[in-house]
């Protein structure tokens, strides 16, 4: 090889080690990892490096939180720790579906703590079935730019990622959309989580929190209008059940309130697996029983949680709620107010009629009202996912102030 040649080839060789260390998130940087034990943080992200091509890892090297994020799967958070590489991993992943490389028409259930869809999901507004179909299991069709679709990242840094996609759908109306997404996630500090909690954490306490922010844009050139149906931004968490993990919801209290959760999703939820008091609920989520829960915005509060009783583990969703706000239906049916649904919703998977079944997980879900948009305007909602470990004593402490309720209680029910 001449001279010229070789000079030639280690200039194109360190332009491309710049371009790879410019974004130290990417594991195709990061040094390769001892094997780590199933369900820890650090199985996870071996799983994933080896089976997907933008894999990113958010870290805060004082506390050894991390957060892992794929573009090739809708830039979606596909788990987290509190406790570095053997800590444990909070996001449920389909390890069997993930490893075979295949892709299911219909719908992917490919797992992640927080992954981006749109609604609405049934009605005359649908986005996920066809105009005259049946709302019906059978029919029922994600959408390819929120389940197969890679996204691409528009910036990477070790704190946060953003990721970008635009796209176009049709929806049950026949109304067509021509859109564009974008997707941040930032890793949170101690000191922006008290501020946000607006307390001050227990020392030995260990959490993972992120901030999600999700843009929608209107890149055609109609406006949006209610008459033919709206858009709407979803986050769905996939978690990891215990036999001993319970959803814990806060609601406004009122004559009215119970009226305003809807329970009947899937058929209605038994009352060993619902309980509904006069200012907060418990779903039972062990992954054994398929049900689904929704709260008006008219009663919800902008506070989620989810104790693991088994692992000691305590989850908090803080989404954004506007109680005057215009959110969609997703019921499997034609509606007489298609903008009168949830903001918050909770579901726990369960064996299907043909004792199939996608998980086991369990899911806390929360959407933005919608919005009429002009051509280039845009919509933006924000979520916060945070994840305590320590002692009971401690994470009792918190939910009581966050959640307003004692866990003995929640444990006893």
């Amino acid at each position: 090889m001449s001279l010229k040649c070789s000079l030639l080839l280690l200039m194109v060789l360190v332009l491309l080690m710049a371009r790879y260390h410019a974004r130290p998130g990417y594991f195709l940087n990061l040094p390769r990892r001892p094997v780590a034990a199933k369900g820890t943080y650090g199985y996870d992200a071996q799983f994933l490096r080896a089976h997907a091509r933008k894999v990113l890892e958010l870290h805060d090297e004082a506390t050894d939180a991390r957060v892992l994020l794929c573009a090739d799967y809708q830039g979606r958070v596909m788990t987290s720790t509190a406790a570095g590489e053997q800590g444990s991993s909070y996001g449920w992943l389909n390890y069997e579906l993930i490893g075979s490389g295949k892709r299911n028409k219909q719908f992917n259930a490919l797992g992640g703590e927080e992954r981006f869809w749109l609604g609405p999901e049934g009605g005359q507004f649908s986005l996920y079935f066809k105009q005259g179909d049946p709302f019906q299991i059978s029919y029922w069709q994600v959408p390819a730019i929120i389940d197969t679709v890679a996204y691409k990242v528009q910036h990477a840094d070790a704190r946060s990622a953003t990721f970008v996609q635009n796209g176009t759908l049709t929806n049950y109306s026949g109304t067509r959309f021509s859109f564009g997404i974008s997707r941040s996630i930032a890793l949170q500090g101690r000191e922006a989580v008290e501020k946000k909690l607006h307390m001050a954490l227990p020392a030995g306490v260990r959490f993972v929190a992120y901030e999600s922010e999700n843009v929608l844009e209107n890149k055609g050139s109609r406006t949006w209008e209610k008459q033919g149906g709206l858009l709407s931004i979803w986050l769905l968490g996939m978690m990891t059940p215990s036999e001993e993990t319970k959803v814990i919801i806060p609601f406004v209290p009122g004559q009215d309130a119970r009226s305003r959760i809807t329970d009947d999703y899937f058929g209605k939820i038994s009352p060993d697996r619902l309980w509904v008091g006069d200012s907060v609920l418990y779903l039972r989520c062990d992954g054994k029983s398929r049900g689904k829960i929704g709260l008006s915005p008219r009663v919800a509060k902008p506070m989620v949680g989810s104790f693991d009783f088994k692992h000691n583990q305590l989850t908090l969703l803080i989404p954004e709620v506007h109680p005057g706000g215009a959110y969609v239906n997703s019921k499997w049916e034609l509606q007489k107010d298609p903008y009168g649904g949830d903001v918050i919703n909770s579901y726990n998977d369960g064996p299907l009629a043909d004792g199939s079944q996608l998980g086991p997980f369990y899911e806390i879900e929360s959407s933005s009202p919608v919005v009429e948009l002009r051509p280039g305007q845009q919509q933006r909602y924000r979520q916060w996912t945070c994840h305590f470990e320590g002692q009971y004593e401690d994470l009792r402490k918190l939910a009581q102030h966050l959640l307003g309720v004692d866990l003995e209680d929640v444990k006893k029910w």
